[in-house]
């Protein structure tokens, strides 16, 4: 049996998959390349439907649901006439839903695997040998080690990915939008709920964290900026360039996007792979199957996948190739229809044209209205998925 196994990357999809290896017999070591856990930054994430089965499985759903998101409220600003408000979407309709900031879960899940598991920080994976019995694996700084497996889960961008399966250019399908997020300090006196504006091509949402001490804001913004977009400089200047001419409507000023310490930027992309696994390494969550950053379900399918997968290999034991298969076979429905939801969500977040911006926000405030039926069918909410965890999986295992 596979008792050794490597994950790139301690954040959510690491950290479940860490976790439950652990639990199923597995010695799992976590290498990230970050000198430790992200404190701050990114923006809130959404757990519906099975991925809260996983959770509550791992007895963290009381510590996720304390540390969900209490934003009730959402005010849309207008270009012109008095600002539209309604109670959010996701509080009035949602069942089995919990939104919550991305660094708040990374930690509850860190906490819970950690344990039970090896986490090496400030490193990186540079070189992998798959060989017949074992993969060598090189670091950055750490001397190189031996073992039975290694799973990349260390996100969109993936090391792992890149090192074994080939460029990002041949997997990274750009949904036509780029997202940027960081946070500000809340002088304004922000409160408790989410303000939004909307406009052709572009969308923003600001609302408070850290007890109120900081906001955070949200940009959305379609288009095909030039340049590189690798460039920290550069990303500043395309944010800017994207919401010139409207920054008096914005519920927030972009002048903080230069003095933020967790500026983030990426394009909306999807990872489309054939298959995820190659050898003795495979692949979980983004690294193997974004459905596109805020819009897509990332968080949910990553902590589903890292279930799967620690699953498969214990009902496998010897034969990791089959659990590998299993694990993309018994993932495929879900991921499929994931990749749908990115681009509907987008045209939902990111009016195409004057006229949609201004019929969004008013749809928005209809549905709310609607009888929750209506309304979990028009929005398509991923709560309102059925399926039970136990339906994930090649056989049943269990309890633990």
């Amino acid at each position: 049996m596979a008792h050794n196994i490597l994950i790139s990357g301690a954040g959510i999809a690491g950290s479940v998959l860490a976790y439950w290896l652990a639990q199923r017999g597995f010695n799992p070591t976590v290498v990230e390349k970050r000198p430790h856990l992200r404190q701050t930054g990114g923006h809130a994430v959404d757990l519906a439907g099975v991925s809260i089965e996983v959770v509550e499985r791992m007895g963290l759903l009381p510590a996720v649901t304390g540390a969900h998101v209490r934003h009730d409220r959402m005010t849309f600003n207008q270009r012109r006439g008095r600002p539209i408000e309604m109670p959010r979407l996701t509080a009035t309709i949602a069942d089995r839903h919990v939104e919550i900031q991305r660094d708040d879960l990374t930690g509850i899940l860190h906490a819970a695997a950690a344990p039970h598991a090896e986490y090496i920080f400030g490193d990186t994976i540079t070189a992998i040998t798959d060989g017949t019995d074992a993969v060598t694996v090189e670091f950055e700084d750490s001397p190189p080690r031996a073992f039975d497996l290694v799973i990349g889960a260390d996100g969109l961008h993936s090391g792992v990915r890149r090192l074994v399966f080939g460029p990002e250019e041949s997997y990274r399908h750009d949904l036509g939008a780029y997202l940027s997020v960081y946070s500000y300090p809340n002088n304004a006196g922000l409160g408790s709920g989410v303000i939004g504006y909307f406009d052709s091509g572009r969308a923003a949402f600001t609302y408070p964290v850290d007890d109120g001490h900081l906001a955070r804001a949200l940009l959305l913004f379609r288009g095909h900026p030039a340049g590189d977009l690798r460039d920290p400089a550069h990303q500043l200047r395309v944010v800017r360039d994207a919401f010139a001419g409207i920054e008096a409507h914005l519920p927030f000023s972009l002048a903080d996007l230069h003095e933020s310490e967790d500026f983030y930027f990426d394009s909306i992309s999807q990872i489309r792979m054939d298959t995820w696994s190659k050898g003795r390494v495979s692949l979980v969550g983004d690294a193997a199957y974004s459905p596109g950053p805020a819009v897509g379900g990332g968080t949910a399918m990553a902590v589903l996948g890292a279930y799967v997968l620690a699953n498969e290999l214990a009902l496998a034991r010897d034969d990791h190739a089959a659990a590998f298969a299993s694990a993309e076979s018994v993932l495929a429905p879900a991921i499929a229809q994931s990749r749908k939801v990115g681009p509907s969500s987008l045209r939902q977040l990111v009016p195409g044209n004057r006229l949609a911006a201004w019929l969004t926000p008013r749809t928005l405030r209809l549905l709310i209205r609607l009888p929750r039926r209506v309304s979990l069918a028009l929005f398509s909410l991923q709560g309102s998925d059925t399926s039970r965890l136990d339906d994930f999986s090649s056989e049943r295992l269990p309890a633990v």
